[in-house]
């Protein structure tokens, strides 16, 4: 019996949207192409055979960031951009405007950006689909899904196709999924089935492992899983921690990725806290200091920052509790002069005393 909360879109046909990826120049990207795992571009007078010959690659080397594709999947995915390769191509023109917006969203709820190609695959980015069992709007939500996570549905007003607050919507539907599951493709299916499917075919199968459980979940549930990691492979050339089982993700992903699998937080705290992506030369201890909050309680919320701050990555989605991230904001200068300060002087005293 599907999850009363939600109900979503079936069908075989999907949609998609486009993000520009990291490295690539943007001025290429309008001509027409698909990202490959390097980040180069294969344009559209290209076959899909190269993009066939990345996702072989993928699957055995992974992509620049170490990740690579469940050779179980591999199969579906040919067949899956084979299929849609034309309708995922037209639809390039205006998908930027609304990955932006979702993208701003799921930072917020602390979510991986990859996400929104759940979007893609639901609705084709489109405010306006309805689905056969009413599903509504860019993320397919029933109505009393709908109206369970804080939107407006009745004969006047249906904010599912507000595209700001169905994506709100959508995104703390999410991040609750992933306090229950813990594991981003359990995520996805429980999103389509619900997760009592979810949690009956971890029961029946022994694992919470999607690739050891897909085949006691609904056909159209592991289909739609797979559907959205073809779409993020098609788009992105590569794959992300949305990809992976939890386990892959801990064997494949480096520290800079896993830190949202440490966060030790309650569904409170959760909600009442705000995400925004930094990068440069902060600290934790300057941070901590200028929003008056001690530093256990900043590590709780980011751990491993200085480390990952450090690292080539040198990028992070900065959580912290809403009257302390209005602090962070308004001193944001201060904090970076002063990180940049101190980092110097460690740098200094270490030099002296290597010498």
């Amino acid at each position: 019996m599907y999850n009363k909360r939600l109900l979503l879109l079936g069908v075989t046909i999907i949609g998609s949207g486009w993000v520009y990826p990291t490295n690539v120049d943007t001025n290429l990207i309008v001509k027409g192409g698909v990202p490959s795992a390097n980040n180069s571009l294969v344009t559209n007078s290209q076959s899909e055979n190269t993009v066939f010959q990345t996702l072989f690659t993928a699957t055995s080397v992974g992509g620049t960031n170490g990740v690579r594709l469940n050779p179980k999947a591999l199969s579906f995915i040919q067949d899956y951009m084979k299929e849609n390769w034309e309708e995922l191509q037209s639809v390039r023109s205006y998908g930027k405007p609304y990955f932006n917006l979702i993208e701003s969203v799921l930072v917020r709820y602390g979510l991986p950006r990859e996400l929104k190609y759940l979007a893609v695959v639901e609705s084709n980015l489109k405010s306006s689909a309805v689905s056969k069992v009413g599903a509504k709007g860019p993320w397919q939500l029933m109505p009393q899904t709908a109206r369970d996570l804080g939107l407006k549905v009745n004969q006047n007003v249906d904010e599912r196709k507000n595209y700001y607050k169905s994506t709100v919507a959508a995104a703390a539907y999410l991040r609750d999924l992933y306090n229950e599951l813990g594991d981003w493709l359990l995520v996805i299916a429980a999103y389509n089935t619900g997760t009592v499917n979810v949690y009956r075919a971890i029961h029946r199968s022994g694992s919470r492992n999607f690739w050891d459980l897909q085949s006691y979940l609904p056909t159209e549930s592991r289909n739609h899983v797979k559907k959205f990691i073809g779409t993020q492979y098609m788009f992105e050339g590569q794959g992300s921690v949305t990809t992976l089982t939890k386990a892959e993700a801990i064997e494949q992903l480096s520290g800079s990725a896993m830190y949202v699998f440490y966060r030790n937080l309650s569904a409170q705290e959760l909600t009442n806290s705000r995400t925004i992506a930094v990068s440069g030369k902060y600290h934790s201890s300057v941070i901590a200091k200028y929003i008056l909050m001690d530093k256990a309680g900043f590590d709780r919320y980011n751990p491993d920052f200085d480390k990952i701050m450090a690292s080539a990555n040198n990028s992070y989605d900065l959580k912290l509790p809403t009257d302390k991230m209005d602090l962070f904001l308004s001193n944001k200068y201060e904090i970076l002069n002063e990180s940049v300060q101190l980092l110097s002087e460690n740098d200094t005293t270490e030099s002296v005393a290597v010498k």
